[in-house]
């Protein structure tokens, strides 16, 4: 793609990254095939391609011109840039998809933020983004007003009464003693999970332990930072990462040997803690680092269940088998909803389903599991018609899969598919947990 920026704009580093986006797009549209609010609306700028031209526009347009059609133009951009950017929900499908390689949410970010200083949203947007990013990121604010929410859950309006569970999922988590063994891996509890679904990320300790690796939280460690960056209060985003790193650094120095999500959303912004924090000479080479032990349950747990099946050597050989063959006792039919965040931005997909048909679960197929669920972090608030459709979408294609049992690995997935009220969907590690503790 050609663009036209000028020298002066070229010298802005985030033009610069914008340039190289754009270089690399070829038009094709393949983008197109796979984008969740492209199937729905059909409109070319609410698919990548169309998104990436609005970008453009955006970028190359200058508000500040002292021609009086130039300044039109810029504030006409901005204005319809902004409705068809709101609603992508950055689940990079289009990513997966594109032969060129073009990495579009890099570009979405920089348009988005570009955005937030050109065009002043209406006051209830600002109202419900702001109030979203303050209720969501402190754990116990959020404990607390969920506890609220769950009290007054028949008086709330339909829209915010099916994200409310009705009352606690599962039972209060218990973790084994992170003295226990010698391997050591840290987990970023999240913000929203510990009181969504407490018992995730002890069922990963459960499971770890059996393996012979300790589970370490670091309560310092909070809110990964997607929730304030990708609605586009950056800086606080990157506060969140440096704040996160200065926790979790005096356990990755005693060795710690990764830090483990069971949140594919987290994990995948986790991730690119590195990237983002590159231009920061305090904190560039430990994000790197960080970025580089951070790891999705089913990575750790593949590898441990390898190591186990391998090590034909190990005293505790027999011991390791025993515990997969009481995986493979209770066998179920599962539906895997992969997240966008594991397959997309992660790439990781297929990972957890082979490695849950490895532990004798029945795998059924699901249709459109490319496709978004509709979750997309905050998105379910912010757009809530549009991710209503694409939830009874993806649930009408995992009751066709003809599955007994439903799992995903991302605490927004699961709580977005959950306020339906159709089926009851868990993460898989549960049902690993469960499997496993049949046995002594």
């Amino acid at each position: 793609m050609q663009t036209h920026f000028s020298e002066a704009a070229l010298a802005k580093p985030h033009i610069q990254k914008a340039d190289k986006v754009l270089r690399s797009c070829v038009h094709c549209g393949f983008c197109n095939a796979t984008c969740p609010t492209y199937q729905l609306l059909g409109d070319e700028r609410d698919g990548p391609r169309g998104r990436i031209y609005l970008i453009k526009q955006l970028l190359e347009s200058d508000p500040d011109s002292a021609e009086e059609s130039e300044r039109q133009r810029a504030s006409q951009v901005t204005r319809e840039t902004q409705l068809h950017l709101d609603r992508c929900l950055s689940c990079r499908s289009c990513e997966t998809t594109c032969p060129s390689g073009v990495e579009y949410h890099k570009l979405l970010d920089i348009g988005r933020h570009e955005l937030e200083h050109r065009v002043s949203r209406p006051w209830h947007e600002r109202l419900l983004r702001t109030g979203l990013r303050h209720a969501l990121v402190e754990p116990t604010r959020f404990k607390a007003l969920l506890a609220l929410g769950v009290r007054f859950r028949p008086l709330a309006p339909a829209s915010l009464a099916d994200k409310i569970p009705v009352t606690d999922q599962h039972s209060s988590p218990v973790r084994p003693s992170p003295q226990r063994h010698s391997r050591q891996v840290l987990i970023l509890e999240g913000c929203v999970q510990p009181s969504l679904s407490p018992n995730t990320n002890a069922a990963t300790a459960r499971v770890l332990d059996r393996f012979g690796i300790g589970v370490t939280s670091v309560k310092e460690a909070g809110c990964c930072g997607a929730i304030d960056y990708h609605l586009n209060a950056q800086q606080a985003g990157r506060a969140r990462m440096r704040a996160n790193i200065d926790a979790w650094w005096p356990a990755i120095e005693a060795g710690a040997e990764s830090i483990v999500q069971t949140a594919s959303g987290c994990g995948a912004f986790v991730k690119e803690y590195g990237e983002m924090l590159a231009d920061d000479p305090d904190y560039a080479e430990r994000a790197a680092r960080v970025s580089a032990l951070a790891k999705d349950i089913v990575e750790v747990l593949d590898a441990a269940v390898s190591t186990a099946a391998a090590d034909e050597a190990s005293a505790d050989h027999s011991h390791n088998m025993l515990l997969l063959n009481a995986a493979t006792s209770g066998k179920k039919t599962l539906a895997f909803h992969c997240p966008c965040t594991l397959q997309h931005a992660q790439q990781l997909g297929g990972k957890t389903e082979a490695l849950l048909s490895r532990l004798g679960f029945n795998i059924a197929p699901v249709a459109e599991g490319h496709l978004c669920c509709g979750s997309a972090g905050t998105y379910s608030v912010t757009q809530p018609q549009l991710s209503r459709q694409l939830r009874d979408r993806k649930l009408d294609a995992l009751e066709a899969s003809g599955a007994t049992t439903f799992v995903t690995a991302n605490i927004g997935c699961q709580t977005h598919l959950n306020g339906a009220g159709r089926m009851p969907v868990r993460h898989w590690i549960e049902l690993v947990d469960e499997a496993l503790s049949t046995t002594p």
